[in-house]
C-alpha cells in the first residue's frame, strides 16, 4: 500500500542557479528560476531514481493561483506542481505566454 504525502521540510541548494531554498514541507522547486528535481514517485515519497532536472515549460493560472508545468530534462515526463507566494511573479507571468505545445 502507497503511504499518502508526509509533510518534511527540507532546504536545498538549487542544481540550475545555486541559489539555497529555504524548505517549508511543500517546497519542491527553487523560488527564483523555478527548477526542480524529478525526484518524487509519489508527492514527498523522493523514491523516483531519474533525478534529472525538471525544467519550467510553462505556468497555468487559475483560482487557486498559479501552476507550474515541468518537464524532465533526462526522461521527458512532465508534472504540475503548485505555484509559491514567493516564487518569481515576472518569470511565471513570462511563462504563462509561452507556447505550450512547442514541437
Amino acid at each position: 500500500m502507497a503511504k499518502g504525502f508526509e509533510r518534511k521540510k527540507e532546504n536545498f541548494k538549487c542544481m540550475n542557479c545555486g541559489m539555497f531554498v529555504i524548505g517549508n514541507g511543500y517546497t519542491n522547486h527553487c523560488s527564483r528560476c523555478l527548477w526542480s528535481m524529478h525526484v518524487d514517485i509519489g508527492p514527498g515519497d523522493r523514491q523516483n531514481k531519474c533525478r534529472g532536472m525538471m525544467e519550467p515549460i510553462g505556468t497555468l493560472y487559475d483560482k487557486t493561483g498559479f501552476v507550474i508545468m515541468h518537464r524532465c530534462t533526462e526522461c521527458g515526463e512532465e508534472r504540475n506542481v503548485f505555484g509559491a507566494p514567493n516564487d518569481n511573479a515576472e518569470l511565471m507571468t513570462e511563462l504563462s505566454s509561452i507556447e505550450q505545445f512547442m514541437s
